[in-house]
């Protein structure tokens, strides 16, 4: 295992955890600022919406070096989270939400060049599936922990440990993290000349479609669990557990299929994964095994198609805009997740609360993101570099 990819895992699992920790404390997040469950969605909209602005920190920073990036990177993260524990009302948290977005997109678009750039040849989806762990172990162990701190002790205390873990990541960034030049420089406009073609739009179109129709019901995930599954709310966090670790089996034996088959089929075939899960959490009335299978389920489909949809944008980018290509993907990521959380609001306000509903609202946009998918890969991915792949054994 490379140092480097180990920072750059360091620096993943904070912005997962600050990503998707809200999930898991949602309801104290909600009490603490006087608002109703539906409204306090907008924290983690907030945070979407700032994962979007923030990637205008590439277009303006395409002169300096990757490494020097992520430093700036999770000192931004260290802000935010810092700020999000010392909220005092409703319209602070949003600002300190947005403010702990505001790295996200940014970080994970310069760390997939990275990743990219230190792996050994053909390995180049699994080095930045490695990478991209880092947001899944958050998923496994970092959102059960901050569920469990907001169940026995205090909401605030999971975004203080962030915070820390931020300053503590701007030192293994210093140490591990090797010196790598940065793009090439193309000019403001150059760095966008990658989006004059169609097929990274149909890319960028799966990832926010098929994201938004997952947090359609994964924005909700911790009530559903207690009214559709019957458990205490005190057995959240293991529920939480579950589902990270579903993403992290998914993320792995995703970049590894990537490495070998084509890159947006083996996407559409997490998103198709993902979409059957949606569809079975509609049907099926609802115990505490049905609901343990499909949070595994859906989170395994989740992170399958990390690795994947961000080599597809990087790669798009060749030749100057290879980060903001890689950003991209997470600005259509978190876009996704907020219109995602408002569309799963809607469905439980319209259905009178029946959790059953925000998967429903989510199944279309996690189908069209599947046809997209697979249009793209019939058409762009009818060659798959095999014989490049090919390599010299000795016997």
């Amino acid at each position: 295992m490379k140092k480097s990819l180990l920072a750059l895992a360091s620096g993943a699992f904070i912005l997962g955890a600050a990503e998707f920790v809200m999930m898991g404390i949602l309801p104290e997040a909600a009490a603490a600022m006087h608002v109703s469950i539906p409204t306090a969605g907008h924290f983690i909209s907030a945070y979407a919406i700032g994962v979007c602005v923030g990637t205008l920190i590439l277009v303006f920073g395409r002169r300096i070096p990757p490494k020097k990036l992520i430093i700036i990177f999770m000192v931004i993260a260290f802000a935010g989270n810092a700020l999000s524990a010392a909220s005092v009302s409703a319209p602070m948290l949003l600002a300190a939400r947005f403010i702990s977005g505001l790295p996200h997109g940014a970080f994970f678009g310069t760390a997939t060049l990275i990743a990219k750039t230190v792996a050994d040849k053909g390995k180049e989806a699994q080095s930045v599936s490695v990478m991209v762990t880092g947001q899944t172990v958050a998923n496994m162990l970092g959102v059960p922990a901050g569920t469990l701190m907001a169940e026995f002790m205090s909401w605030r205390l999971a975004f203080m440990v962030l915070s820390l873990w931020a300053a503590a990541t701007v030192l293994l960034s210093l140490a591990w993290i090797p010196q790598i030049a940065p793009v090439k420089d193309v000019g403001l406009a150059g760095q966008f000349r990658f989006l004059k073609k169609p097929g990274p739009w149909m890319i960028l179109g799966a990832v926010f479609t098929g994201n938004a129709g997952v947090f359609c019901w994964w924005s909700y995930v911790s009530p559903w669990l207690q009214h559709t599954g019957g458990y205490s709310s005190d057995m959240v966090p293991f529920l939480m557990m579950l589902a990270g670790f579903g993403m992290v089996v998914g993320g792995i034996i995703g970049g590894r299929i990537t490495d070998n088959w084509r890159h947006a089929g083996t996407a559409a075939l997490g998103q198709a994964i993902s979409g059957i899960g949606l569809l079975m959490v509609f049907l099926v009335p609802g115990s505490t095994v049905s609901c343990a299978i499909f949070t595994f389920w859906i989170a395994f489909g989740l992170f399958f198609i990390s690795a994947p949809q961000q080599l597809l944008m990087t790669e798009s980018g060749k030749g100057g805009g290879e980060l903001l290509a890689g950003a991209a993907v997470q600005v259509a990521f978190n876009f996704g997740n907020a219109v995602g959380s408002v569309v799963g609001g809607t469905m439980l306000t319209m259905s009178g609360m029946n959790y059953h509903f925000t998967a429903l609202g989510g199944l279309p946009l996690a189908v069209a993101a599947v046809l997209l998918l697979t249009f793209y890969s019939l058409r762009h991915e009818t060659h798959t570099d095999a014989l490049e792949r090919m390599r010299e054994v000795t016997v």
